[in-house]
């Protein structure tokens, strides 16, 4: 049997899976889980703990190797954010988190300077204010960009410690908005009128290359390292089974909701710039047509609120508490920026709604409600701007993620969209990691025979609407 090792980090844990195909399955144990947390400098940035996420990764791995024979290992891992090196490949500035303030307003000065169509128009991606872009542009303000620098996308730099990879896999690499969607190259064009340096671009790769070997980390010398989509999203959507991804809306439900559809090319049009959907590159040459919104952040930061006042819950007992309350009156925005930096929720949340004239929630199970009420509202928006701008009725949407497993919000997004809801698999994002690299492995032909076997290993729930909103 060939195994596979799966690491998968996201930006508030991270795991090593290794996972084999059995009786046209595919099965995989996680064997080691650990935590990440935004850490804050001296100078008050948000930092990754990169040495941390490294000695998990590294550990994790050995573990797996202790039990497995590892073939192979792919990663993946939230987007935007990259690690800094210089000419003699050595880290030469923080791993800055998406959600430090250091790009504040970078985004509207850039699009006032160079025009929001010509952006829009030369990477298909959805302006939001931490895209790598605006990194860069804040890095470069602070000069560390010296010659010879390079950037490696955070799945890409885990990669280079493996096995001494220099190059960014093409679906985070797309998420910079420095990347022509159409080509599947860098935008050249774009990259000069944002005056960033050329140099410190790396070459891209497809997912299913091999990278190298690992020499060097004792069990895993001579395992391969192979590029999956190391954006966590496209590996959730290559481990969506859409047996029919043409009719099919998908949501990535996690930190993060990613709402989409699959497109064979990208949709570049004033339409889509102005509903401000993003043509992200997915695995085998697709495209993702999508919009972030933002999902289970508000929930968790919630949560974390409440535990520090003593009084912990998890999210399954804030979904039965959700499931009891009355519906709001009215919804909050889950995008607002109010919510974009980590912190308390409660009074984030009253405002919004204060302001909106309705009544204030004040039991847990209220707030509960009203996120998850406001998320599936959110999905409704999006939905629609995807048929409108693509020209196309879906006809079913699959949910996939740890919000997958949210009965009630599974239910609202049914009630509301109007729409089949299938939920499932939770482990997405590892069963298409894995897939990924039994595909380079030659063991599974094509994305669909993936889906159809993914569609094999899991338990899938479906909800249909009660009634047409």
């Amino acid at each position: 049997m060939t195994f596979f090792a799966a690491v998968d980090l996201g930006a508030s844990s991270g795991r090593i899976a290794v996972g084999s195909l059995s009786d046209g399955k595919i099965v995989y144990e996680v064997v080691h889980r650990f935590p990440n947390h935004l850490i804050t400098s001296e100078s008050g940035s948000l930092l990754w703990n990169w040495p941390q996420l490294v000695d998990d990764v590294i550990s994790g791995l050995q573990t797996a190797a202790t039990k497995f024979k590892i073939a192979s290992i792919g990663v993946d891992t939230w987007a935007v954010d990259y690690l800094l090196l210089d000419s003699s490949n050595t880290p030469s500035a923080p791993v800055y988190a998406y959600r430090d303030s250091r790009t504040d307003g970078l985004m509207e000065k850039a699009i006032g300077k160079y025009g929001k169509s010509e952006i829009y128009e030369n990477s298909g991606i959805q302006f939001l204010p931490f895209n790598t872009i605006y990194q860069l542009l804040a890095a470069e303000s602070a000069k560390e960009l010296s010659d010879g620098s390079k950037f490696l996308m955070l799945p890409d730099a885990i990669n280079f410690l493996l096995c001494g990879s220099t190059t960014n896999e093409i679906t985070n690499a797309s998420t910079t908005q420095l990347l022509d969607p159409v080509t599947r190259t860098w935008s050249w064009e774009l990259i000069d009128r944002m005056q960033l340096p050329r140099s410190i671009f790396p070459d891209l790769h497809e997912a299913r290359s091999v990278l190298g070997e690992i020499d060097g980390i004792p069990n895993l010398i001579g395992s391969k390292v192979v590029a999956v989509g190391s954006h966590d999203t496209a590996s959730a959507v290559a481990g969506t089974p859409m047996l029919d991804p043409g009719s099919t809306i998908y949501i990535s439900s996690g930190t993060w909701s990613l709402v989409g559809c699959e497109l064979q090319s990208p949709i570049t049009s004033d339409a889509a710039m102005n509903a401000n959907l993003t043509n992200e590159l997915g695995v085998d040459g697709t495209v993702r047509l999508l919009k972030n919104v933002a999902g289970m952040w508000i929930v968790s930061q919630l949560l974390q609120e409440w535990e520090e006042q003593g009084d912990y819950i998890s999210v399954e007992d804030l979904v039965l508490l959700a499931s009891d309350a009355n519906e709001p009156e009215t919804f909050i925005d889950p995008n607002n920026p109010v919510f974009l930096s980590p912190g308390p929720m409660e009074a984030r949340i009253r405002k919004l709604v204060k302001e909106n004239g309705a009544p204030l929630p004040t039991t847990k199970g209220e707030f509960g409600r009203l996120v998850f009420a406001s998320l599936a509202m959110s999905y409704l928006k999006v939905v629609r701007e995807i048929e409108s701008v693509t020209g196309k009725q879906f006809e079913s949407i699959h949910i996939v993620g740890g919000g997958s497993a949210n009965h009630l919000l599974n239910q609202l997004t049914s009630d509301f969209t109007g729409k089949q809801v299938i939920a499932g698999p939770v482990e997405a994002t590892l069963m298409g990691n894995i897939g990924m690299q039994a595909m380079a492995a030659g063991l599974i032909r094509d994305l669909a025979e993936l889906r159809s076997i993914v569609a094999n290993s899991a338990s899938l729930a479906v909800f249909n609407p009660r009634e047409s909103l």
